[in-house]
């Protein structure tokens, strides 16, 4: 791919050679086109294609100074959908579907100047730390193919670590941008809740846990993204305030005077790696040479306490987008995976008691969060525990697949342990990221190490509500020291 201008530039760099008639928005287009033909085969990063569709955009693409200039992208096949294309959620049960209307995240990035291609693969509505769809097949990791490129926004993560193209969309939910990320070798930023448009229909999100943005191998590019479709949506239940200044224009304006913490200790006492701890032991050890004031310290939070509320949440949220869809339990039940299918009986045995009393945590976390970053301006952990499990990697026992199959089974105390004990194996790769979604805070996913089996594994930082100006001036720092390992 060296003559591939989508593999060695920016979208940044891309908009310009376009604006001095370098290139052709048809010819990045096709390059695109081919590289996927080409490259989808090893990665299974692409699910669907819409070739015309994106080429018509390109031929009457009109330049109004957008921030980029009709450059492509491909969106997650989850959460993105685009009018009068397929809508699947990575289910068999939704394989067919197409979508009624553009939602607002991707009329967003329509008005950006971006032009959708296509959709990338995720696992069965997002609840995977790895890409696995049985409607799609498993995603390849860019690095090595044996190993996942992380979930659940897998494909994107695949197709830009992979150097197809600069910026592809995400969701996270949990860490589903961070995730893929530090397993295939980019930047992930999830940015504060009410920071970019939700809706017209799922307006909170996983109660507000869950914000669409992007997975990037260029911070310029990342805060030109995070300034096109920033707003302040009246309509959604979440608001945070325009920044004072754009991000962009400030990335080179990290103050001096920032305390940092950092951990490298599990949320939720499990094992971390010692690739985990050397990654951010480097990031420790770079940022100290820098001048910053390091301080070794966990975050004030009961890590299991904080899981088990976010679980009762996907329970309880995976019944309710069932009982909108209006299907009968034996249709869902015939084209649901197994965890899918659990989550939705579990779901209907969760009281509104301990939902509230989940959302309440939730608010109580946040609040302790924010004091804390009173005291620390960013917090550094990795942004994953272990590097990219194996394709086959089993993550669930047969012994809790078997109770996930007969959930009815048990009673309804005993199914929230189940889908705790299941998910077990999952959390233990990545315990780090879900306190951002939980929080409502910003938090990123910098691509700085790679271990010696060749893969990487991202840092992560978490800043102050509204502070993703910190986070994208510390990757800056980061990536002008030309500490990135990016594969291109």
């Amino acid at each position: 791919m060296a003559n591939n201008l989508l593999a060695t530039n920016s979208a940044t760099q891309l908009t310009n050679l376009i604006h001095n008639h370098q290139i052709s928005r048809a010819d990045l287009l096709q390059q695109l086109l081919d590289t996927i033909e080409k490259q989808n085969p090893r990665l299974n990063a692409v699910t669907h294609l819409w070739p015309e569709r994106a080429r018509q955009m390109a031929a009457h693409f009109k330049d109004e100074g957008q921030p980029f200039a009709g450059i492509p992208i491909l969106l997650k096949g989850l959460g993105q959908s685009f009018k009068g294309e397929i809508d699947s959620g990575s289910s068999q049960l939704l394989r067919d579907y197409i979508a009624p209307e553009t939602n607002n995240f991707v009329k967003g990035l329509l008005s950006a100047g971006l032009i959708p291609v296509g959709e990338t693969n995720a696992p069965e509505f997002g609840f995977k730390n790895i890409t696995d769809s049985k409607l799609y097949g498993n995603a390849h990791n860019p690095w090595n193919t044996d190993y996942q490129p992380g979930g659940s926004s897998g494909g994107s993560a695949a197709a830009v670590g992979d150097g197809w193209l600069p910026i592809a969309a995400g969701n996270d939910g949990g860490g589903s941008i961070r995730i893929p990320s530090s397993f295939s070798g980019t930047i992930g930023l999830k940015p504060t809740r009410g920071r970019v448009p939700t809706g017209p229909n799922e307006w909170r999100g996983w109660q507000g846990a869950s914000i669409n943005f992007a997975i990037t191998r260029d911070i310029q590019d990342t805060a030109k993204l995070l300034d096109a479709l920033s707003v302040v949506q009246m309509s959604a239940p979440f608001q945070i305030p325009l920044p004072d200044h754009d991000f962009e224009s400030t990335l080179n304006e990290l103050p001096k005077n920032l305390k940092i913490a950092f951990s490298t200790k599990s949320p939720v006492n499990t094992p971390i790696s010692n690739e985990a701890k050397r990654a951010v032991n480097n990031a420790v050890g770079f940022l100290e040479k820098a001048g910053y004031d390091i301080t070794e310290v966990d975050a004030p939070i009961d890590g299991i306490q904080l899981m088990q509320t976010y679980y009762t949440m996907n329970a309880g949220e995976t019944a309710t987008m069932f009982a909108n869809m209006d299907l009968d339990s034996q249709t869902i039940h015939d084209n649901v995976e197994p965890l899918t299918w659990a989550l939705n009986v579990t779901g209907k045995s969760v009281s509104a008691v301990s939902y509230s009393q989940a959302l309440a945590f939730w608010d109580q976390a946040a609040a302790t969060m924010d004091t804390f970053s009173d005291q620390y301006d960013l917090y550094l952990t990795p942004t994953t525990a272990f590097q990219a499990p194996k394709v086959d990697q089993q993550l669930v026992s047969d012994q809790n697949m078997e109770k996930l199959i007969n959930i009815k089974e048990f009673a309804p105390n005993e199914r929230l342990q189940i889908i705790w004990d299941q998910w077990l194996p999952a959390l233990t790769i990545s315990p780090f990221t879900q306190l951002a979604n939980i929080s409502g805070q910003p938090a990123i996913s910098l691509p700085t190490y790679v271990g010696n089996n060749g893969l990487p594994l991202g840092i992560q930082f978490m800043a102050k509500k509204g502070r993703e100006d910190l986070l994208l001036q510390i990757g800056r720092l980061f990536e002008k020291a030309d500490t990135f390992k990016l594969k291109h």
